[in-house]
């Protein structure tokens, strides 16, 4: 099947599956059919992720999870490709999956995902600010306490730091070498379709900001000046695509 065609036999079926009641047997089957059609995908990206001491089979598992999350949220409506949704979904599965692997000992979730919050934030702060921010910061960003930025950011000191230059035993290559190398500009794949639409929707200044601040490597004050605006004023605008650009992607997350 062409794979315009094949694109659109999709849309025809998510549609038809999004209009179906959830406890319909005719769901579960048009479900199930989508999930065996977009296998290959998650195999795809999974062989992504080999050589990383994790099975391929098990791998492939976590991203199928993530496929049907995508399956069950998507939305026809939205206008975007269904791959496009479901590609930075299957990824997010995958990678959280790693991430859990990864604790030297075991933390809670809730503090896992809040340790990933806070370092999210404190990269937010570095670029607005242009300096690090302080707990306090941090802490207002997210409307959480001080106490919870700083058991967050304690429990990110437990994940597993074994060095990649330590070998097996005193004559063995070093882990590192064990590795294959990762592809620093993968995510630039997984997500640049994902990200397209939401920047096309925002207005031509918002755009401008984004690209002379993460494309340019332009600082706030110059992009202020460039502008005719103030410096804080370019800070309130890429704070608000920020937040729009992560909540749009946290819904495939």
């Amino acid at each position: 099947m062409p794979e315009a065609d094949s694109r659109q036999h999709d849309r025809e079926m998510l549609e038809q599956l999004a209009a179906l009641d959830v406890n319909s047997p005719e769901r579960e089957t048009l479900r199930a059919a989508l999930i065996e059609r977009h296998l290959p995908l998650v195999h795809f990206m999974a062989r992504k992720f080999m050589d990383r001491g994790e099975p391929l089979d098990d791998i492939v598992q976590v991203g199928t999870i993530g496929l049907i999350k995508a399956i069950d949220r998507f939305d026809p409506a939205l206008g975007f490709e269904f791959s496009t949704y479901a590609t930075p979904t299957i990824v997010g599965e995958i990678k959280r999956h790693f991430r859990d692997k990864t604790w030297a000992i075991r933390i809670p979730r809730r503090l896992q995902e809040l340790g990933v919050q806070v370092s999210k934030a404190r990269d937010e702060l570095t670029h607005a600010l242009d300096r690090s921010p302080t707990p306090a910061e941090i802490a207002k960003k997210l409307d959480i306490t001080v106490d919870d930025v700083i058991e967050a950011m304690e429990a990110n000191t437990a994940y597993n730091t074994v060095s990649l230059d330590a070998g097996a035993d005193d004559e063995g290559p070093g882990l590192g070498n064990t590795l294959g190398e990762w592809d620093e500009a993968l995510d630039n794949v997984e997500y640049r379709e994902s990200l397209k639409p939401l920047i096309a929707a925002m207005d031509e200044r918002e755009q401008t900001i984004l690209l002379r601040r993460f494309f340019d490597n332009k600082s706030q004050s110059e992009i202020a000046t460039e502008l005719g605006i103030s410096q804080m004023h370019v800070s309130r605008i890429l704070n608000k695509t920020l937040t729009q650009l992560r909540e749009a992607l946290s819904a495939s997350d």
